[in-house]
């Protein structure tokens, strides 16, 4: 790779995110996101008590700590699903309260809080109109 004043577009990838849950948490935490949202947990010893889990093409990482309060905020992971229908109809099986926000061109979209209060969000883009020839 060449060195410029820009990096190119592809030079980085979302490896991981963290997310906090309260103390005392975590076997609800195992139980949510491999039942509920279908991720792989990833065994091992991780770093400070903290379970990994494989979610779409990046980890989620889950750490339990003191003192939050995250279910008044907005701030959220977006993940991108291929049919928001069919993943409507599926947290509506596990009996999840689902959320709605603004429209944005383009995509559906929703939202969904864990039972820890991170807030998700799930996005569909629309397929273009058109077809490249």
């Amino acid at each position: 790779m060449e060195l410029t004043n820009r990096l190119p577009r592809d030079f980085f990838k979302i490896n991981h995110v963290l997310i906090n849950i309260p103390t005392g948490t975590i076997d609800e935490a195992i139980v949510f996101y491999t039942d509920i949202l279908g991720c792989e947990q990833i065994t091992g010893e991780h770093p400070n008590g903290a379970v990994w889990f494989t979610f779409g093409n990046i980890e989620l990482h889950v750490r339990e700590e003191e003192d939050i309060n995250v279910a008044k905020s907005s701030r959220h992971i977006a993940m991108e699903v291929k049919d928001l229908l069919l993943f409507t109809i599926y947290l509506e099986s596990k009996d999840m309260e689902i959320q709605y926000s603004s429209a944005i061109e383009g995509r559906k979209r929703l939202f969904i809080r864990d039972p820890f209060g991170n807030r998700f969000e799930f996005i569909e883009f629309k397929k273009p109109n058109y077809t490249l020839k």
